[in-house]
């Protein structure tokens, strides 16, 4: 069975201006990897209402599940809650719950409204646990809305993976070998990769120092077909006079 799909939204001008570099985009890849959920798409989006929204109907048509990062703080440009609402066609309220624990937080008269802002979620929508500094996401639907900030993010990604509905992780299969190029390989790669329509067949040169070659990687969620991916793999190099070296090359290899 096909796994699940996911598209990932990363909201927020400070991305696209370049002030600020993703780290997120890789901590949500190897997660939905180890949960059988594969994801297909990653998007970089402005704090635009209208942008927003738009992407979000869409996205949520065409994935199974979707997932955004930024704009779920208490400050003006934090629209994320309230476009996620509106593409639903639901209102903001108060979660009371996390409306109690964020106010726990703060000495008395310092919670205010910006603050409070954090606690409305879309109607319906369920909180996903924020262990480091209390303020939730949330899930409505397929869609999963989760801070920018990367070891909130984190932390969200951890808590919710488990209860996501996956399926057999992704595994993999890498030979590398020195002084082979992808020229050498490419015709015998597409026939491996037409014996093996359901897994990713990959090559990725490497150049470091004195050192170079290419590395081929088998991936996908048939452990089974990875592994007979692989050893094709490891005897195509054989064939070709290259000694196979499992796994991926050394850092400064």
């Amino acid at each position: 069975m096909a796994p699940r799909t996911a598209c990932f939204l990363v909201i927020g001008n400070e991305i696209l201006s370049g002030r600020t570099q993703d780290a997120n985009i890789r901590v949500l890849a190897q997660a939905l990897n180890g949960r059988g959920i594969r994801l297909l798409e990653v998007r970089v989006i402005p704090d635009i209402p209208e942008h927003i929204i738009t992407t979000i109907n869409d996205c949520r048509a065409r994935f199974d599940l979707l997932f955004t990062s930024g704009g779920i703080g208490p400050t003006h440009d934090d629209i994320t809650a309230a476009c996620v609402a509106e593409a639903f066609g639901v209102p903001l309220t108060c979660h009371e719950k996390s409306f109690h624990q964020l106010e726990a937080l703060f000495p008395a008269g310092e919670f205010n409204k910006a603050r409070q802002r954090m606690a409305w979620l879309p109607k319906g929508a369920t909180p996903i646990e924020n262990s480091v500094s209390t303020a939730p996401g949330f899930s409505l639907g397929n869609v999963h809305v989760m801070a920018g900030v990367p070891r909130i993010f984190q932390a969200m990604v951890g808590w919710l993976m488990p209860r996501l509905e996956g399926g057999a992780p992704l595994t993999s299969a890498s030979w590398y070998s020195y002084n082979v190029y992808e020229g050498d390989l490419a015709e015998a790669l597409t026939a491996i990769q037409h014996d093996f329509p359901t897994l990713d067949i990959g090559s990725y040169p490497f150049d470091e120092g004195q050192k170079r070659g290419v590395a081929l990687v088998a991936k996908g969620y048939d452990a089974e077909a990875v592994t007979l991916a692989g050893a094709a793999l490891r005897t195509l190099l054989a064939s070709l006079g290259f000694t196979p070296l499992e796994g991926d090359p050394p850092r400064g290899a």
